[in-house]
């Protein structure tokens, strides 16, 4: 398979078309209707499809219909002519998904994994996933999800709950330097600012992007990418730790420093158990407590507690509840959390925000990270 100069991709220009190619499907969509609702010339058009066709991402899909003149060639997108890998780092589970260039899930790892095994032996086995999933087709780049707090922009995290050897190290790049060497000739030149920080985000010519990002983020990103612009909800997760993915304006909020959606250990009772981010009372701890002593309900009261304090400090559309400790009751913790949110309005006398379950996937963190490489490609 030919490489994709991922270079050629970095224009704003070339994001749009790919965009609506995307959006068109297998339909197709003609050269003048991409100039009309990209404002470009025909010309431009012209220029980005040829280069789009040689690259083998894009490809004819036939003429369509005539209106009044020669019927206008349509063009599509090649889903896969190229994909992108997403992995998700839990605590104790490694999932790898493979996903094309229409956001279609094509394969899909899973295994044990533990993260406090240290780094090294992690980004090994994250490697070999890698390898194992992408074969000898194109690699766009690799996703990776796991536990914050993070630098989303260096690729680096900080101090993870109970797992202080992780403080530091330099995720992204330790893993793009694991990659298999087949893995490397997936571009001439990597995608610059993929990751959302300029030039420096993504270092090592040659090499595919590695990009590095919290899970609640990527699962946000993989639900706002379903959504309609402007949007501004919170993806709650609660599994073996719990976090906020925060979207507003239809944009994954991450903060000046990509600290934002820290959701777990805010604290909720000034004289509770201690927690393992050396915090007390913390919304985590309590939780995840009563899911250890069977009180799902408990958990679920806890947990709706924390989500009406950020329903309030956020002014946000709805909430969306994700994770392995939801999907164990998942009508309690819609039950449970839907009461405080509803409780809240009526001391405020402010609108009721609603909450319910993440639906489709049960991959989405792990395919939320692979969109962390394809989103900036199609301007998302």
């Amino acid at each position: 398979m030919r490489n994709v100069n991922l270079s050629g991709l970095r224009s704003h220009n070339t994001a749009r078309v790919l965009g609506l190619l995307r959006a068109a499907g297998g339909d197709g969509v003609s050269r003048l209707e991409l100039a009309e609702r990209t404002g470009l010339t025909p010309q431009a058009v012209s220029k980005i499809a040829a280069r789009l066709r040689e690259e083998g991402l894009v490809a004819g899909a036939g003429r369509g219909p005539a209106t009044g003149g020669k019927p206008r060639t349509l063009l599509r997108l090649v889903p896969d002519a190229a994909h992108a890998v997403g992995l998700h780092l839990d605590r104790d589970r490694l999932t790898a998904v493979l996903v094309d260039l229409a956001g279609v899930t094509v394969a899909v790892r899973t295994g044990p994994l533990d993260l406090g095994a240290g780094p090294a032996h992690v980004v090994a086995v994250a490697a070999a996933e890698v390898a194992a999933l992408r074969g000898a087709g194109t690699l766009m780049g690799v996703g990776a999800a796991m536990p914050g707090p993070l630098d989303h922009v260096a690729g680096v995290p900080h101090r993870v709950t109970g797992f202080p050897a992780w403080d530091g190290f330099p995720l992204r790049d330790a893993l793009r330097d694991a990659l298999p060497a087949a893995s490397r000739d997936a571009s001439e030149e990597a995608v610059e600012g993929v990751a959302g920080g300029g030039a420096g985000a993504v270092a090592g010519g040659g090499a595919p992007p590695v990009v590095v990002d919290k899970d609640t983020n990527a699962a946000a990103l993989a639900l706002a990418l379903r959504e309609p612009g402007g949007s501004s909800f919170a993806y709650v997760h609660a599994g073996t730790g719990l976090g906020a993915g925060l979207v507003l304006g239809g944009a994954v909020y991450r903060g000046a420093r990509t600290g934002a959606g820290e959701f777990g250990h805010q604290t909720v009772q000034l004289d509770g158990a201690p927690c393992g981010c050396g915090g007390r009372g913390c919304l985590e701890a309590l939780c995840l407590a009563a899911v250890a002593r069977g009180d799902l309900d408990g958990a679920a009261r806890v947990l709706g507690v924390g989500v009406a304090n950020l329903a309030g400090l956020l002014d946000i559309d709805r909430v969306l509840l994700g994770g392995r400790v939801v999907a164990k009751a998942p009508e309690r913790f819609v039950r449970g959390v839907g009461a405080a949110l509803a409780e809240r309005a009526r001391r405020t006398g402010g609108p009721e925000v609603p909450a319910a379950l993440t639906r489709g996937t049960p991959h989405l963190v792990a395919e939320g990270a692979a969109q962390l490489v394809l989103a900036p490609v199609f301007g998302r």
